[in-house]
């Protein structure tokens, strides 16, 4: 969910939407509303109201081909969910909307498909723009709006391409530009950009499960994986995924609205049940030419990676087996299909293989490649055959951000100077050594390249410092900031800044010695006085919640009604190597469930925390830990709040699940361990069940089957369900509530400041 490898599980989605949340953008461009008057306290009112708190922030950050062009979307002052297309044009150094939602945007309700594919990129509470591309001569840029596809240019001028009752998918411009491409009604369309309407392309098929153009559910949600087609760069072969949805399972999902009920049949691929039946197959931009790709003979496998070589002559896919346990990279002729297997990379011994997007194919014929091969996340070279290790150590690198072909040099982000604040760095390509360092160590940093690498957007934080971005060439050098976001003036955050409390920061030991990073806000503490605690925590594999970076204005707010605020990285979370991430591997709820347990110890320990009003709360998989913890450990938590829990694995998506528990097939004892439900009637401590009656993620009946289990033992608990919300309920027009709500039930039960 932050700063991490590109790869996202999908329930680490909503791992920092409690902190982080939808933050605003306000330019310069755009005046800002006048700052309110300065409050005795900050409150979720305001901190949920618009504008954000955090001040400008913006998404979808690009860099147009040619390098003039910086654009971004933006959201209103006055409306935090809804974005527009902005541009910054560096040579005149002003801002410029290009495309205003508003104008153009029909606010007709979206297909299901639309809903749910923006559901698993987790901007389904957002309005307006959320998505856009480049054309490659960067004199144009594709626009989703609302269903229907507009091509806006840099004079302003907008021109609607598509005037459809259905909603187009996935939509792209060809690498030259002369064809525009969409997926409509599970086939893939192409036509000309300019001329007669596109066509469908693909086979019609007669089965209503098949798919041709799109990525299968769990692509979408576990493998961070949205394209289902890949155009070659000089535009005479498609490479197009087809799948087919028939084996999977079937759940009757309930979207269970204020005002009604819609009833969706969804193919839920649940642990240790058949996944969908994916094949790639290439042909021409008119359909023609049509042939599969051999993806092997076991048919049980997932589409990882489709990328083509910079020259187009090679199709490279990348094929992960069920298990995860390894990743075949395979050579494929665009002609005719024929693949051959390039190399292997294995999984660590007793781990899995963690699939990644920090890798690029470079026009000499070599490869960039990152891998876990000695422990720790690192880049290396694959030429001729044979790999070299271009970076080392005990840290990892989090993101290849661009390599500068012509110099010969690559930029990444990684830990080597602190798991707690990533940084961009350099390195010579030829002659690998000493990364050199091109941020700020002071901040947690993230980069965005331009194409050839030579241009950086790069975006920086603090615990004291809401996001400031600005230009940088290779050296690191800042040639202008795009928005300083100084606290100060008229900046929203501003009137609450003198009451703004610092964030500590330190380590405590888990049970095999491992270091445990936790952070900490305290209110402005009266000698004597003890304090209640709000513990938050997520807990699952393949995330990081504690960094330096800024946390928004949320934790402030809850340490300003006179809580302590606390979170803890236990084992299995990421950046800290195999070994460390490894030991959640067939023993959710149990190794998580002890470091947090440690952190609760910790916290009894110091002198002016209350030990009788501690309370942990998380959403998602920290859902899931809050129950495992309540469970485990009665009476050391005061009260616990559950929010959109997975109760039982066997309910959650395979990608996910198998490759931490393994097949419940082959395992049944490694899924009962990990469930939730059967010690559910062990809960003491007041617990808070919270859930979205349309979530297609974790689906409503993991609460569900918590719920009975909890009702037929006479197990006494609170429940706040949200209408129409799905896994995001969090988040969106429902956040204020979900908070009031948690910090009343917290009240009922003492767990508040004296």
């Amino acid at each position: 969910m932050t700063t991490r490898l590109t790869f996202r599980a999908g329930l680490a989605g909503l791992l920092l939407a409690t902190t982080a949340f939808a933050p605003s953008a306000v330019y310069a461009a755009e005046p800002q509303k006048s700052a309110p008057a300065m409050q005795n306290s900050l409150t979720f009112e305001r901190v949920f109201a618009s504008p954000s708190l955090d001040g400008p922030a913006p998404r979808e950050v690009k860099i147009s081909p040619d390098g003039r062009w910086l654009t971004l979307l933006r959201n209103r002052s006055d409306d935090r969910e809804r974005y527009d297309l902005w541009g910054y044009e560096r040579e005149t150094g002003e801002w410029r909307m290009l495309v205003d939602s508003l104008k153009l945007g029909s606010g007709r309700e979206l297909s299901e498909a639309e809903k749910m594919q923006r559901e698993r990129k987790r901007v389904g509470s957002l309005k307006g723009i959320v998505s856009y591309s480049w054309s490659k001569d960067g004199k144009a840029i594709l626009v989703p709006l609302d269903g229907d596809l507009w091509l806006a240019t840099l004079d302003g001028s907008v021109r609607r391409l598509t005037d459809s009752p259905e909603d187009e998918l996935n939509a792209a411009l060809s690498p030259k530009g002369r064809y525009l491409s969409f997926v409509r009604d599970q086939r893939l369309y192409v036509g000309p950009l300019s001329g007669e309407a596109p066509k469908a392309v693909t086979p019609e098929e007669s089965a209503k499960t098949v798919h041709w153009g799109e990525a299968e559910f769990v692509a979408q949600e576990e493998m961070d994986r949205f394209a289902g087609y890949w155009w070659s760069p000089e535009e005479s072969r498609i490479a197009v995924e087809r799948f087919d949805e028939a084996p999977v399972g079937v759940v009757t999902r309930a979207a269970i609205g204020a005002e009604g009920t819609k009833v969706f049949e969804q193919r839920y691929p649940a642990a240790g049940t058949p996944n969908a039946l994916v094949s790639l197959h290439l042909m021409n931009p008119d359909g023609s030419g049509l042939v599969k790709v051999d993806l092997g003979s076991d048919p049980d496998i997932y589409l990882a990676r489709v990328d083509w070589a910079p020259d187009g002559r090679t199709l490279y896919v990348q094929r992960e087996d069920r298990a995860q346990s390894k990743i075949d990279m395979l050579a494929v002729d665009p002609a005719t299909g024929r693949s051959r297997v390039l190399f292997t990379e294995n999984a660590p011994k007793g781990s899995w293989v963690n699939l990644s997007s920090n890798y690029r194919f470079l026009k000499d014929g070599s490869l960039v490649w990152w891998s876990e091969r000695d422990g720790f996340g690192h880049l290396y070279r694959f030429r001729d055959g044979k790999f070299s290790q271009l970076t080392s150590g005990r840290w990892v690198v989090t993101g290849l951000v661009g390599v500068d072909e012509a110099k010969g040099c690559i930029y990444f982000t990684g830990t080597r100077d602190s798991v707690l604040a990533p940084q961009l760095y350099a390195l010579d390509l030829a002659r690998p050594g000493t990364p050199e360092r091109l941020t700020d160590p002071g901040f947690v940093n993230a980069a965005v390249a331009s194409a050839d690498a030579t241009l950086f957007y790069v975006t920086r934080s603090s615990s004291t410092q809401p996001a400031q971005s600005y230009v940088a060439d290779g050296s690191g050098k800042r040639l202008a900031w795009v928005e300083e976001n100084r606290v100060e003036g008229a900046h929203p955050y501003a009137p609450y800044l003198a009451a703004h409390r610092e964030t500590t920061f330190g380590t405590i030991k888990a049970d095999d010695g491992s270091d445990l990073h936790w952070l900490m806000i305290t209110p402005k503490m009266e000698p004597g006085k003890h304090y209640p605690v709000f513990f938050e925590h997520y807990g699952g594999p393949h995330a990081q919640t504690v960094s330096k970076g800024w946390l928004g204005a949320l934790p402030q707010a809850i340490v300003a009604k006179g809580y302590i605020y606390f979170r803890l990285d236990n084992r299995g979370s990421a950046n800290r190597g195999v070994a460390f991430e490894s030991q959640i591997r067939n023993a959710m709820g149990t190794v998580e469930v002890a470091d947090q347990r440690a952190g609760a110890k910790y916290l009894r320990s110091l002198p002016f925390v209350d030990p009788a009003k501690i309370a942990t709360y998380g959403w998602s998989y920290g859902g899931y830990m809050t129950l495992k913890m309540l469970e485990s450990d009665p009476g050391l938590y005061a009260a616990g709040i559950s929010g959109a829990p997975v109760t039982k694995w066997e309910l959650y998506d395979t990608s996910y699940t198998e490759r931490y528990l393994g097949d419940p097939r082959q395992q049944p004892e490694v899924y009962r361990a990990a469930d939730a439900i059967e010690n559910a009637p062990k809960i003491a401590d007041p617990l808070l069940l919270m859930h979205g009656m349309a979530d297609d993620n974790v689906v409503f009946e993991n609460s569900t089957a918590l719920i009975a289990k909890m009702q037929a033992s006479s197990t006494q608990f609170e429940m706040m369900l949200y209408p129409g919300q799905t896994h995001s309920a969090v988040r969106g027009s429902t956040a204020r509530h979900v908070w009031e709500t948690i910090f009343a039930f917290l009240g009922r039960h003492g767990v508040k400041p004296e």
